[in-house]
């Protein structure tokens, strides 16, 4: 039996099998005693957001991030479902404020004012993290929760069921799910993680990189403009 799970009709049913998986019916367990007896980030409601934005058949891009922000600010959760994204109204973090840097650096876009990444999925672009919950001020809090098996599932499925996808993997730990991707079917652009406490993604190129391949494979650019 599947489980009933809120997500976009494409994505149910790549992930039908994992939904009625026994590892995704204890993953739901413990998410649920989480967010019934502490602070869980994101929101409940906006837990699937990076894939009820973005249908299955749409993803062109893939930037992979690990488990969401943990903080709140003026009442207002940093985490809003998007790898390195911030709901409007909070103060863009370390890492994305360096995004932000290597943007204006790469393509000459201003600084946005804002750390939401929304308009991103809309331009096709999948911001996943691997982890798609926390507690509360206590990063990688849910890592023992099963949700790696789902990401990894998510991955490995949009390898062997699209081509031509760009991942994007910044960092060592997003380095290390390049195993999951066919490379002779997709495109992978690495480099160090945006984080101001690594050195060298500033000068990665990645924006540049990924539209002119978009352009010679015939697709739409991406406007990174938010």
């Amino acid at each position: 039996m599947m489980i009933n799970v809120n997500i976009e009709s494409s994505w149910k049913e790549i992930l039908s099998e994992d939904f009625k998986s026994e590892y995704f019916s204890n993953l739901r367990e413990k998410y649920y005693f989480a967010v019934k007896n502490t602070i869980t980030l994101p929101p409940p409601k906006l837990l699937f957001n990076a894939f009820n934005l973005l249908p299955f058949w749409e993803v062109k891009v893939v930037i992979l991030g690990q488990d969401p922000y943990h903080n709140i600010e003026n009442n207002t959760p940093q985490a809003n479902g998007l790898a390195f994204s911030v709901s409007k109204g909070v103060t863009p973090p370390p890492s994305l404020k360096n995004i932000f840097k290597e943007l204006n650096r790469d393509l000459g876009m201003p600084i946005p004012n804002n750390g939401d990444l929304s308009s991103w999925e809309k331009e096709g672009v999948l911001l996943l993290n691997t982890i798609l919950s926390v507690e509360f001020k206590k990063p990688l809090s849910h890592k023992s929760f099963g949700w790696e098996t789902f990401t990894d599932n998510i991955i490995k499925n949009l390898s062997l069921k699209r081509e031509k996808i760009i991942f994007m993997l910044w960092g060592n730990y997003a380095r290390s799910k390049k195993y999951l991707i066919d490379t002779n079917k997709h495109f992978v652009l690495e480099a160090p993680h945006p984080s101001p406490l690594a050195k060298g993604f500033i000068g990665c190129g990645h924006f540049s990189k990924t539209n002119n391949i978009l352009k010679e494979i015939g697709l739409k650019e991406i406007n990174w403009q938010l």
